[in-house]
């Protein structure tokens, strides 16, 4: 099973390597994720467990994806994440929930995602960094994605892709859970223009 502790504490040392690697100080990089200096030092100090959304821009303002700020070590040739190893960074009440399975980084960082939205609800996600593109891929119910004025539906074997690079929202107009993968292609900072 995943040790938030051991996560809280990985996320500390990831966040301050990637601020400190890039000369920001905690108010710049307050500033440029919207986020609070305070809620910035409890990260940094492992003392809290941040929602997705303030993950998501925390990693945006530091052009890395979040699965770089959660990474627990080097990785190996082969690398394998148990189930019980996998977190769930947003879950609701009524059941919805997300789990990051397995990110890769280089040239372009890719991250591997389970979804599970329950009847009626939705996630709004905010923009990726420049050229982002997210793969969708349904296995049970209705996807409904929401990007600018285009709001496609996809069912059961449905993928499609689309950029990310701005706000998009996931919903479950039905009324049986949606379940289905998603994987995000982000370019590294370094190649960032």
């Amino acid at each position: 099973m995943l040790d938030p502790d051991r996560l809280a504490a990985a996320l500390a040392v990831n966040l301050r390597d990637h601020r400190t690697r890039q000369g920001l100080s905690l108010d710049q990089l307050a500033k440029r994720a919207d986020v609070s200096k305070g809620m910035l030092v409890q990260i940094e100090g492992g003392k809290t467990n941040p929602s997705i959304a303030t993950l998501c821009r925390v990693a945006n303002a530091l052009g890395v994806p979040v699965a770089k700020l959660l990474e627990l070590a080097e990785t190996p040739p082969v690398r394998i994440v148990r189930k019980a190893e996998t977190p769930r960074l947003w879950q609701t009440a009524a059941g919805s929930e997300a789990h990051l399975l397995m990110s890769t980084d280089g040239q372009e960082y890719t991250e591997l995602w389970t979804w599970t939205l329950a009847p009626g609800e939705h996630f709004d996600g905010e923009a990726h960094p420049p050229g982002a593109r997210e793969i969708l891929s349904v296995q049970e119910g209705r996807l409904r994605l929401t990007v600018g004025d285009e709001s496609p539906e996809i069912g059961p074997g449905d993928t499609l892709l689309f950029r990310a690079d701005r706000p998009h929202r996931y919903a479950n107009a039905g009324d049986a859970p949606v379940r289905f993968t998603m994987v995000v292609v982000e370019r590294s900072s370094t190649t960032l223009g």
